[in-house]
């Protein structure tokens, strides 16, 4: 596996590319896959995360693959990553996820059902409006519970143990943009986990460290970023 991290050239205002690029979300995520464009290699085998450091874009991503790049608009660092796991470590991570569940929709006039997502935080909300009326929680606390939970439940299936009073859920943003030469409207939600947490299984979690937790990993969810705690 590789590691990178892709930050702006100091000079690179001066390039038309980088006006291409600043304008918008979806810019920056067509510009990360073409770093791992490859003819070879159809399915995304790659992962990747988008922070803004004091007003530009900084890309962190993990591959099975070193990114490419020849352009003068963009730094690429890349080293390889072979993390070294095992059980009971204790580790401090950072994540940005599409934390959702998966429903079936009710049976339509034919008798079809078909899966849904419900972004988790919107999904206690508008069940406890209908429910009292009204919602209890802040925003604040209703995104750390249930940002909190579907983390913790997806803990077995990726090799680690959380607990609640070491995992902060922040940062809660929803997202809306166009896609594609068809113009397709993106919408999803994201929330930042910032914590401690422990490995019960080396083999599940490095499998999660490359192949990500949750959904959207397309578009700049599921990396977890980890170190020493």
């Amino acid at each position: 596996m590789f590691f990178s991290r892709i930050r702006i050239r100091p000079d690179a205002t001066y390039s038309p590319e980088f006006w291409k690029v600043a304008t918008g979300p979806y810019q920056i995520h067509s510009m990360v896959w073409d770093l791992f464009a490859d003819p070879e290699h159809q399915d995304r085998d790659f992962l990747y995360r988008v922070d803004i450091v004091n007003g530009r874009p900084v890309v962190y991503s993990v591959s099975q693959r070193r990114p490419v790049y020849m352009g003068n608009l963009w730094s690429v660092e890349t080293k390889e990553y072979h993390p070294v796991l095992f059980a009971g470590q204790r580790l401090s991570f950072a994540l940005r996820a599409n934390p959702v569940r998966t429903r079936w929709t009710a049976p339509d006039g034919e008798g079809r059902r078909t899966q849904k997502r419900h972004d988790v935080v919107m999904d206690v909300k508008r069940a406890m409006r209908l429910d009292n009326g009204a919602v209890g929680a802040s925003m604040a606390e209703l995104v750390q519970n249930e940002g909190f939970r579907w983390l913790q439940e997806r803990g077995a299936k990726n090799g680690y143990s959380v607990e609640s009073h070491q995992v902060l859920a922040g940062a809660y943003r929803q997202h809306s943009f166009h896609q594609g030469s068809k113009n397709r409207l993106v919408s999803l939600s994201t929330i930042d986990f910032n914590g401690l947490l422990n490995v019960t299984d080396p083999d599940r979690f490095r499998t999660a460290l490359m192949h990500g937790i949750g959904p959207a990993k397309g578009f700049g969810c599921g990396m977890m970023m980890v170190k020493p705690a």
